[in-house]
């Protein structure tokens, strides 16, 4: 018997990343430079009663936590299973089937994936010359929800404060800030989500190495809050998640912030690696380089053949075409990346 589905779900395919397994991956941008040391105590002493039972629903630990990192009330936090869970359920709090969201292109691949399995129509809009973003190219969409990734992924570039303020200010609906990678970036816009239309979503997936526990959380207006609490559901983070992400965020600030640092010094050394084998990287302020480089797909699956995956990209709009993402890790595993991609060069 053939089982009915919705028409619009038939000719979406399955997200699935090629993912593949090498010795050296710096393909998704995770930290590589180990876990937090309260997380990891967490870890080992977790009782067998907080697996066996559910979650309190909503996370409130966690809520209160993320509000004292960020200096905001609870009021103004909601979490969810990472910061694409909660990017996900503000689509869905805020649109009807067939609403327009617009958003910079290139950016985070997963926003035409969600506009899709939400019935949304989606616009991108390219990022300028500079890699700013086009306010007024976004804006002349009318789009009722507005997505900004900055830094963003897989860029690495940001959207200048002036292009952001003007965005929010003319805005005709919500606009969506993603801050997965502020941790890395010299300047964050949280302050932004006092702004009646703004929510802005991070992730303890990047800077604070949890990416396993699929922790993310976005603040805003409890207005805001309060409808995006309604669309992710009460138990999107698990227990042990919560406790994880929880000790890491009252304990581990110090040890996050020098992991930030190590990473910014090796993206110093990559960007001059690459750029001493006469390529070109996009200026960069997250955990990862983007460099144009043509036939990047198939240099990519060369080195993935040496034990060493970077992330491919092909024909990529803005003037960038095809380019690699190479994610930031100790120095001895980028020198190994380094070496593959001179290799496939010569």
């Amino acid at each position: 018997m053939s089982l009915p589905s919705r028409a619009s779900y038939r000719d979406i395919p399955l997200y699935s990343p090629s993912k593949a397994r090498c010795r050296v991956d710096l393909s998704d941008n995770t930290n590589l430079f180990g876990m937090p040391p309260a997380a990891e105590r967490v870890l080992r002493e977790v009782a067998a009663p907080l697996v066996t039972r559910y979650p309190v629903g909503y996370s409130p630990d966690l809520r209160e936590a993320v509000a004292h990192y960020t200096g905001v009330d609870t009021s103004w936090v909601t979490t969810g299973c990472g910061s694409d869970d909660v990017i996900d359920s503000t689509l869905r709090a805020f649109l009807e089937p067939g609403d327009l969201i617009a958003f910079p292109a290139p950016t985070f691949v997963m926003m035409s994936y969600f506009a899709k399995v939400n019935g949304l129509r989606y616009t991108p809009v390219n990022l300028r010359p500079d890699f700013d973003i086009d306010v007024e190219g976004l804006l002349a969409t009318q789009a009722k929800l507005i997505y900004v990734c900055s830094p963003n992924n897989p860029t690495g570039t940001v959207a200048s404060r002036a292009a952001l303020e003007q965005l929010i200010e003319r805005a005709p609906g919500i606009v969506l800030l993603d801050e997965a990678y502020a941790e890395f970036a010299r300047e964050s816009h949280l302050d932004l989500a006092r702004r009646p239309n703004v929510l802005v979503s991070r992730t303890m997936s990047k800077a604070f190495g949890l990416a396993s526990m699929r922790v993310g959380y976005a603040v805003g207006a409890p207005s805001l809050v309060a409808e995006v609490e309604k669309a992710r559901g009460p138990y999107k983070v698990t227990a042990l998640s919560e406790r994880m992400a929880v000790a890491a965020l009252r304990e581990d600030v110090p040890w996050m912030k020098a992991r930030v640092a190590e990473s910014l010094a090796v993206r110093e050394r990559l960007v001059a690696g690459l750029q001493g084998m006469g390529l070109t990287c996009l200026p960069t302020e997250a955990n990862f380089v983007m460099v144009k480089l043509q036939g990047a797909l198939e240099v990519a699956e060369r080195m993935r053949a040496r034990d060493v995956n970077v992330r491919a990209f092909a024909g990529l709009p803005a003037g960038i075409g095809d380019a690699l993402r190479i994610g930031c890790g100790p120095w001895d595993v980028i020198q190994t990346a380094l070496d593959a991609l001179r290799e496939e060069r010569r």
